[in-house]
């Protein structure tokens, strides 16, 4: 056999074929195998999609094929030796294709037609390929001879063309996209709100040497929407004259690199995507996005890799490019290359500000209404910019608005065509109910049965007409959705854009003409006032406020603007659940009250609270409470044990370790809290047992509200509320406490506590923090806190037990009395509780659940002994059944289990 130029026979491979054959090489580098075989070729060539008519236009059983071939591959054997060639059978199934491409058909390159003419035509290859692949026996041999007359003609007009100049235009379609042929046919968004970049762009862009502007920001602020706008100017005529005919091609590293396993085929193809730049008829300008990626693209960092092939004609000015990247691969790619550096000019492409993104935003909105099919109404256009840069701070606008606005018009789109959420949750209840009804119909008869059947009946009863309720609104709301789509669409929040007078923007409707169409979808789905629709009409700010509370966890109410009933009663609420301290309760309100309404510095914290005071005095439970009654629960608050950071070593634990230390990359225990809550409430709790150089992190979080952790990135604490507790001063609160005619309040007690806490506090922080005294709690407070405390007891014993708990005024002196005495104020109670008043209260239950009695009352009471508990309220006798059903005396009866938990 004579020797085959393999150079020269991949170069005859049609561009799609020659793709084929190194995706070949690809698959069979992957699975170990030798060499490149035909089974190889054919999976590659049925998972091309380019292939995919001739396939069928052959008549071939495609889904066949595939698993012959999968199985031909399955039983290839695996080489253990790295080198990679092409077997015998793919260089005769080459000769023979280029034999029945150039000499039968006179054509300069083999197509996928030529390769099944030449396993149908050769006797050997024809033997091999039918006998593994028996579904090649069905090709349509008259089809076949119809593609090879049809590619002749096909490429005749081209004959006057030289093979170089077909071959730059491959390259050009081949890994590269036209943005301009976009913008012309419109598949391209506008973009509004970029003309400073632009005019920078293009300014550069005229230059006659280092014409290549780089466009740097950071993620998802919209560089590539820069070019994008440079692409839809050029569509429109309306640039320089020196651009009017330009082409915008962005180019892909990922298709350069795809199945470019052999050495110097990565180099090949970028050259030839050069060259046909060089020699285009038509000026073109080359956009590389995610730049950073050809350091090193094709070959180790400065040795041939894509950056130092490009370098040249940059440097000449006969490859113009805009490339795109952001300041951290800036910073690590670029600059550190002095040459790539002098050839691109950065192009800052800074974060909008909302105003910019709201006009960014309503530039686009016609897009997404298209593809969705549902209205957006302005104040959710609004809604998304404001709130997506308030809860969402990892984010840039305006990526995070629009992925905010796209997700609640497809939730919208979503909802018009499922059964509301709602309705599902309830029918599933009540399927859950009905199978328990059915396995309590198989349970012996007894009174917990009944008790269980009834309650069960009772609520399926309830499930069964809320069901009907709401479908009855669901199908009313579809009717009425129906009757509005028939009608014009109209927007009537819709504003034009000044800074775009080239998006089309609905006209405003006149207030009267909106005041009937509001009317008459009020009539035909009436809702009660205040009740949420089941199928949103349009998107609104309260689905887009519901988008967010799926992303980030935070309750709705707690998103909408609106919502301050919960600051205006803040107050009361707190008082409510911290017992003792109103001077320092109102404070925290009235802080909480200003930063809800706006008025507060939005680069700071909302508040900044220092709670100082003896253990005991409810400095813990406010922001707990705090947590739960302003964000929405108290899994929003975060706690972080201060006296953990006691050694100078250790402060760095709270913002990770820095780069080559051990721990680089896991984190910081203050800013990867934050980082990962950062709407909530924030505890420093015991901050005065934590080594002085912690202050110091704290200046920058309290006065810009940023903290930059040890990888470098900035932990936004502007939606988080802060809380440092102390027990500093707590002897001077305590001296004072002992007169309450003659103790001092608000600012005079403040200067009376500040030389105490500066012995422990800088100066410069105190003055960043909201001072609390908590004062040491008296009797009244205390006993107050004990009620607390046994109600969350008595409502676990009703709820297990059925039993009403009472606690008599002995037992409560002595709860009291124990705080009064103790050092750490209210928590001696709940020790006390724990200790002396829960083991006796449990050996009575336990006891009555033994002997199969139950009592509707119980009675705490105290003496001498202790703790003890007996059947009764105070000054009653109660009889109970035993387990025999016989009446028995409640006192007498529990006498022995009281006796016996007498401490």
């Amino acid at each position: 056999m004579s020797h085959i130029d393999l150079n020269r026979l991949i170069e005859s491979l049609e561009p799609n074929l020659r793709v084929a054959l190194e995706t070949a090489a690809s698959t069979a580098a992957g699975r170990g195998h030798g060499q490149v075989d035909i089974a190889h070729l054919l999976a590659a060539v049925m998972d091309a999609a380019s292939f995919q008519p001739v396939l069928e236009q052959l008549g071939l059983p495609i889904a066949a094929l595939r698993r012959e071939v999968s199985d031909a591959l399955d039983d290839t054997v695996v080489s253990g030796s790295g080198q990679l060639a092409l077997s015998q059978n793919i260089l005769t199934l080459g000769r023979e294709a280029w034999i029945c491409a150039s000499l039968q058909s006179g054509r300069r390159a083999i197509t996928l037609a030529d390769i099944f003419a030449a396993m149908d035509d050769e006797p050997s290859l024809r033997a091999l390929t039918r006998g593994r692949f028996p579904s090649l026996r069905m090709l349509d041999r008259t089809a076949l001879e119809t593609l090879l007359q049809t590619d002749v003609v096909a490429e005749t007009p081209k004959s006057s063309l030289s093979p170089a100049s077909v071959r730059e235009d491959e390259f050009l379609r081949l890994y590269t996209h036209d943005l301009t042929e976009d913008a012309r046919a419109g598949r391209l968004d506008p973009v509004v709100g970029r003309d400073g970049e632009l005019r920078q762009m293009i300014d550069i862009l005229l230059r006659r040497r280092q014409n290549n502007p780089i466009l740097v920001g950071e993620a998802g602020v919209g560089k590539t929407a820069v070019a994008e706008a440079l692409a839809l100017e050029i569509a429109a005529g309306r640039v320089p004259e020196k651009l009017q005919s330009v082409r915008l091609l962005m180019l892909d590293l990922t298709l350069l690199q795809a199945g470019a396993g052999v050495k110097g085929e990565f180099e090949r193809r970028l050259t030839g995507v050069i060259e046909a730049v060089k020699r285009s008829p038509e000026p073109i300008i080359l956009f590389i996005d995610e730049a950073h990626g050809l350091i090193g693209a094709g070959g180790a960092s400065g040795q041939g890799d894509a950056a130092n092939i490009l370098k040249p004609a940059l440097a000449r000015g006969e490859v113009r490019t805009i490339a795109a990247t952001t300041w951290s691969e800036y910073k690590k790619y670029f600059e550190k290359d002095a040459a790539l550096t002098r050839r691109f000019q950065p192009v800052h492409v800074r974060e909008p500000d909302e105003e910019t993104a709201i006009r960014m935003l309503r530039g686009i909105a016609e897009t997404f209404m298209a593809h969705h099919g549902v209205k957006i109404r302005d104040e959710a256009i609004v809604a998304a910019v404001q709130l997506s840069a308030r809860f969402l701070p990892a984010r840039q606008l305006p990526d995070k608005a629009v992925s905010l606005i796209d997700t609640a018009a497809a939730t919208v789109s979503l909802a018009r065509q499922t059964v509301p959420e709602q309705l599902l949750l309830l029918k599933s209840e009540l399927a859950h109910l009905t199978v328990e009804t059915d396995w309590l119909a198989r349970e012996p008869e007894n009174t917990d049965v009944q008790e269980r059947r009834q309650a069960v009946t009772t609520e399926m009863e309830r499930l069964a007409k809320e069901i009907d309720s709401l479908q009855a609104r669901y199908d009313a709301e579809i009717a009425a959705l129906a009757a509005s789509d028939e009608a014009p669409a109209v927007d009537s929040d819709k504003m034009a854009s000044k800074d775009a007078p080239d998006v089309n923007v609905t006209p405003l409707i006149t207030p009267l003409r909106t005041r009937g169409l509001v009317r008459r979808a009020a009539s035909l789905a009436p809702t009660s006032a205040g009740e949420e629709k089941l199928v949103p009409h349009e998107v609104d700010r309260n689905v887009v406020a519901a988008v967010l509370a799926r992303w980030t966890g935070i309750p709705l109410g707690k998103l909408l603007a609106d919502q301050i009933e919960s600051a205006k009663s803040l107050d009361m609420r707190l008082k409510e659940k911290v017992i003792g301290q109103d001077a320092a309760l109102e404070r925290i309100g009235d802080a909480m009250r200003a930063a809800r309404a706006g008025l507060s510095d939005p680069r700071r914290p909302p508040a900044v609270f220092m709670l100082v005071g003896m253990s005991g005095t409810g400095k813990t439970e406010t922001a707990l409470t705090l947590a739960d009654l302003m964000y929405g629960g108290s899994q929003h608050l975060t706690t972080i044990n201060m006296s953990e950071f006691k050694e100078e070593h250790k402060v760095s634990m709270l913002l990770g370790a820095p780069p080559g230390y051990v721990g680089y990359g896991e984190g910081g225990v203050l800013t990867e809290a934050v980082r990962r809550r950062p709407y909530g409430v924030l505890l420093l709790d015991e901050i005065d047992k934590a080594h002085p150089g912690v202050q110091d992190i704290f200046y920058q979080v309290f006065d810009k509200g940023m903290l930059r952790d040890g990888e470098g990135r900035d932990v936004d604490f502007r939606n988080t509320t802060i809380f440092m507790t102390a027990n500093t001063g707590s002897e001077l609160l305590a001296s004072l406490a002992l007169d309450p005619d003659t103790m001092p309040e608000g600012e005079a007690l403040e200067a009376l506590l500040m030389p105490e806490l500066q012995k422990q506090f800088k100066p410069a922080f105190l003055g960043r923090t909201l001072l609390l005294p908590f004062m040491p709690l008296g009797k009244e407070a205390l006993s107050r806190i004990v009620d607390i405390q046994i109600n969350r007891i008595r409502e676990r014993i009703f709820s297990a037990y059925g039993t009403e708990l009472a606690l008599s005024e002995e037992a409560r002196n002595a709860l009291v009395g124990r705080a009064v005495a103790s050092e750490i104020g209210a928590r001696a109670i709940e020790i006390m509780i724990g200790r002396d008043l829960l083991p006796p209260l449990s050996s009575f239950f336990l006891e009555l659940v033994a002997s199969g009695a139950k009592v509707t009352e119980a009675l705490v009471t105290h003496d001498e002994k202790g703790f003890g508990v007996r059947a009764g309220a105070a000054g009653e006798k109660e009889e109970f059944a035993d387990a025999s059903g016989a009446s028995v005396d409640k006192d007498a009866a529990s006498e022995g289990v009281s006796r016996r938990m007498r401490q």
